[in-house]
């Protein structure tokens, strides 16, 4: 592939193929992070929602040119997946103890020491969001900000559990048949990306299901059934000082605990952008809607797209970097009220 500009030159196929895989051992069990990019740059981890991948999640915003060339030329990508959804992951084993969300956010910091990672950027879709805030309020120090798609951040309600146990338990009997596929698919994306009866659904979600079917029941249960236990974490929100981006789909099914994890979040760090048109996956049905935000959200640390300035792309990530009039939400060019996007849907 021809270079993305004077200054960077990527083979998206290659990013794609070629990162490397590691499995770290944690306390509670093996945890598979694929690592893009130069690890002298800052890291930035991303956590994907239940059932998915970081392929699955977040391929559709990593496909965009300008997206791709934004985030490697100022980081070095870490790709946590929950324990066994990793490509050929084998089934867990029914004996392990199910870990709780408290667990999981603890597997992050063994990764962050595997790697001896001091402090790091933070993306995470619904489920992972809501990981990765849990692991921000527990490590403020390890984490320079949090970059959250249609986060989850109060515990289930009665409805919503029941739901998902009942979920659960089709996956124990029936693993991940056809009906339960289009209940997940349901969580991601909007009712227009799922098409209809005379409208075929989007490529996209088509690949999407097709990732689903590759999934193993009891990995998938275990990740499931350990957010659909998750405790209200909005008083730990209110305490959190690193900078937020938060998107969200207006079609989400999350839509409205999105709004109330925002009110709970120190606005003059935070700053919510809503996405017309769209469900949970912003980066996989609307990518481009996430770009601008996302450069000005990462200007405020000093960071910028290849070629705007001469600074290192390997500097520190440190908000004593940062100048103060850099710390209000409206130097990111961002309102934080909703900001109403709608782009094209195909990068």
């Amino acid at each position: 592939m021809a270079g993305l500009n004077d200054d960077v030159s990527v083979d998206i196929e290659e990013i794609y193929n070629g990162g490397k895989e590691h499995h770290v051992k944690t306390c509670h069990g093996l945890v598979s992070v694929v690592v893009y990019g130069d690890q002298e740059k800052p890291a930035l981890i991303t956590y994907p929602d239940v059932a998915l991948n970081y392929l699955s999640c977040f391929q559709g915003l990593f496909l965009c040119p300008e997206a791709l060339s934004l985030l490697l030329h100022n980081f070095c990508i870490y790709h946590i997946s929950p324990p066994g959804h990793e490509f050929g992951a084998a089934p867990v084993c029914s004996n392990d103890p199910s870990p709780s969300v408290e667990d999981l956010a603890d597997q992050i910091l063994e990764v962050l020491n595997f790697f001896r990672l001091e402090s790091v950027m933070c993306m995470g879709i619904t489920a992972g969001a809501y990981i990765l805030s849990l692991f921000a309020i527990k490590h403020k120090d390890r984490v320079l900000g949090l970059i959250l798609i249609s986060p989850l951040c109060k515990a289930p309600s009665w409805s919503e559990w029941f739901y998902y146990k009942v979920v659960s338990n089709l996956l124990y009997y029936y693993g991940m048949s056809g009906l339960l596929k289009d209940r997940f698919l349901q969580r991601y994306f909007s009712k227009e990306a799922r098409g209809s009866s005379d409208v075929p659904e989007r490529d996209v979600v088509h690949e999407c299901r097709r990732l689903l079917g590759e999934r193993h029941g009891i990995s998938l249960r275990r990740f499931l059934e350990a957010i659909n236990r998750r405790h209200d974490i909005t008083d730990g929100l209110r305490s959190l000082k690193c900078r937020t981006l938060v998107f969200v789909g207006d079609q989400s099914p999350f839509h409205s605990e999105t709004l109330h994890m925002v009110a709970a979040l120190d606005r003059q760090y935070s700053a919510l952008v809503e996405v017309q048109a769209c469900g949970s996956m912003v980066t996989e049905e609307q990518p481009h809607a996430m770009l601008i935000p996302m450069e000005f959200f990462l200007m405020g640390f000093g960071l910028h797209r290849p070629g705007r300035v001469s600074d290192s792309p390997t500097s520190p990530l440190s908000p004593s970097c940062i100048s103060p009039e850099l710390l209000s939400p409206e130097s990111l060019g961002l309102k934080l009220k909703p900001i109403k996007t709608r782009v094209p849907t195909k990068c």
